[in-house]
């Protein structure tokens, strides 16, 4: 299979439009099956919010060009912003026309290991959760040392890698290494909607879909590890994770116990109002008056009473089907949370402007009041990611090289009852010399 060299044209041309925000324009290059999932204000709401975190364009890269199935080609165009890194990846048919559009952070990033992560504590391999088209890939950090050890799955929000990579950060990562070096058996994986783009508009798709088989393919692989205890793992979520971490638990008797991190309780859609008005007040300088307008419009179709299977995914937010969003109308994290009489660990940030302390917390306490086994944690210095800092969070200080807080690793293994690791002599001169 040949590459079509137009492609390269194409993809500048939409890295152009992107960059001078015609996005209306862009619009027109979309396939008819782009066009019905996607719309010129979700590339919009999409751009604006990166460019949020990163800055202004500085400099664009070389399009680089790969043959794909189904006669298209696939095209990455690497972009330099002032506080870091964003890729354009574009699917190109020999008309030139788009049927792939997704924007992520680059895959390599200078992340280092935090302070708390000793790495000759635990090892480290490749896994495989699912089969066939919804296959994923992970990893398995396991501790080192006798006995049987608790677990914990770690579950991501949005199409992210197993990492959550963000700029040069790595926060499941952090979480990963510094449970691991703690005692604690640890699975993360790559979303589903990260590594099989589609999936996410695709008609049909709801949360259950998202979270659950790989999370609990995930459980499964734990319970026939050597060296995991059975009756000891658990699942941990962040933001959306953490939502889906009840829904997950409810679904598998033998969960331990449900960690939620960051997790939401108040409707999606205002949440992202909520977040764009933040952003908008602590960034003067960044105009998001089209954004909001359009976010406005887009909430407003997705919270209809008159939504439907048959209304089309590109007028609703971030390219999610109507039934994605009808069966998150359903579920009450809260009520499914109390209802599962097993140990929950709530962790929240005071700088957190995306889940916040005033709205979301006090749905959490208030369900789950008066029940046994309820562990809340609040730290005033985290934001979102649970990196700790000063002053109002903004977009941009995700991309500033940072690790999640040590005392949420500390709050995590406390409640699994993993004991600290007591460093000798000979780790401390380890890691002194590299």
């Amino acid at each position: 299979m040949t590459v079509d060299m137009e492609s390269e044209t194409v993809a500048m041309k939409v890295v152009e439009l992107l960059r001078d925000e015609r996005f209306d324009d862009l619009a027109e290059l979309f396939a008819p099956r782009l066009a019905e999932v996607v719309s010129a204000d979700t590339v919009r709401v999409g751009w604006t919010g990166e460019i949020a975190k990163l800055g202004a364009v500085r400099s664009v890269g070389t399009p680089a060009p790969e043959a794909a199935d189904e006669g298209l080609t696939r095209v990455r165009v690497a972009l330099t912003c002032e506080r870091g890194g964003l890729v354009v990846h574009m699917a190109v048919d020999e008309r030139g026309e788009l049927h792939g559009l997704r924007l992520a952070a680059p895959a390599e990033s200078s992340w280092t290991p935090p302070d708390y992560a000793n790495p000759r504590r635990f090892t480290e391999r490749e896994i495989t959760l699912g089969r066939g088209e919804t296959a994923v890939s992970g990893t398995l950090t396991m501790s080192k040392g006798r006995g049987a050890r608790p677990a914990v799955v770690l579950v991501a929000s949005g199409a992210v890698d197993r990492d959550v990579t963000t700029g040069p950060n790595k926060p499941f990562k952090d979480l990963a290494w510094g449970l691991a070096s703690r005692g604690v058996a640890v699975v993360r994986f790559d979303k589903l909607t990260y590594a099989h783009s589609g999936f996410e508009s695709a008609p049909g798709f709801t949360m259950v879909e998202e979270y659950l088989p790989h999370t609990l393919a995930a459980v499964e692989l734990l319970r026939r590890e050597p060296g995991v205890d059975p009756a000891r793992i658990y699942v941990v979520g962040h933001s959306g994770g953490g939502k889906a971490a009840p829904r997950i638990a409810a679904a598998d008797p033998t969960i331990a116990g449900v960690g939620i991190l960051a997790g939401d309780t108040i409707p999606l859609p205002r949440s992202i109002l909520r977040a764009l008005a933040h952003i908008a007040e602590v960034q003067p300088d960044a105009d998001l008056t089209e954004t909001l307008a359009s976010t406005r419009l887009q909430v407003a179709r997705t919270e209809s009473p008159t939504l439907s299977t048959e209304t089309p995914t590109a007028e609703l937010l971030f390219n999610w089907p109507a039934s994605y969003w009808l069966d998150l109308r359903d579920y009450d994290q809260v009520a499914t949370a109390a209802a599962l009489d097993r140990p929950i660990l709530i962790v929240q940030g005071g700088r957190d402007y995306q889940v916040t302390v005033e709205e979301d917390l006090p749905l959490w306490r208030n369900g789950l009041s008066g029940l046994p086994d309820i562990t809340i944690r609040v730290h005033a210095a985290d934001d979102h990611m649970l990196f700790p800092g000063t002053g109002p969070s903004t977009p941009a200080d995700y991309l500033e090289p940072n690790h999640v807080d040590p005392e949420v690793i500390t709050d995590i293994a406390d409640w699994l009852g993993a004991g600290p690791v007591r460093t000798t002599l000979r780790d401390r001169l380890a890691r002194l010399l590299g």
